[in-house]
């Protein structure tokens, strides 16, 4: 996409600040915040690509690797996701089909079914997150402190919104408070 000769943002907010300039730079930051999901996603989306994995299945398999036994049941895997049990039974379909993650029936409850990892699941995410980390995950150009503090910006957002309860770990305002 060829870049433009304006800030589209600046100029929503030049329109929006003659008709409703309470709220220009609320605009403002929620559109901004949008714009870098997207280009954020895309570049994550690009590196993934030649892995053949999008941007949830690789968190899928990432999630299952940082586990104890490799394992988790499909209901928690979209609690700590954060998405829809449909969006998380289509990932696995898709990893499964792949010979990444198999299905099998819990042993105490026959009932629960839970995804695993399975060694070529393993050996892909390790890869995977290893092109990731050489691409800074999208961030090129932002350094660690910068990363520090637009994190905790936006914990703030997902703290007021309800997406975890206030008493989780915070690792970012410490880090804040100790520079």
């Amino acid at each position: 996409m060829p870049r433009l000769p304006f800030d589209p943002i600046a100029e929503a907010h030049r329109r929006w600040q003659e008709n409703w300039p309470e709220q220009a730079d609320r605009m403002a930051a929620v559109t901004s915040v949008m714009r870098v999901q997207q280009m954020l996603l895309g570049e994550i989306e690009r590196v993934l690509r030649p892995f053949g994995l999008t941007f949830a299945s690789f968190e899928a398999l990432r999630l299952l690797a940082f586990t104890r036994h490799g394992e988790l049941p499909m209901g928690k895997i979209g609690e700590r996701l954060m998405v829809h049990p449909a969006s998380v039974t289509n990932t696995v379909d898709r990893l499964e089909a792949r010979g990444l993650v198999r299905r099998r029936p819990a042993a105490e409850d026959r009932r629960r079914i839970l995804a695993e990892i399975t060694d070529a699941g393993r050996e892909l995410v390790e890869s995977a997150t290893r092109a990731l980390n050489k691409a800074d995950f999208a961030l090129a150009g932002i350094d660690a402190q910068t990363a520090v503090e637009i994190t905790a910006l936006l914990r703030v957002i997902r703290l007021t919104g309800g997406d975890f309860d206030a008493a989780a770990h915070d690792p970012w305002t410490s880090n804040l408070d100790a520079n």
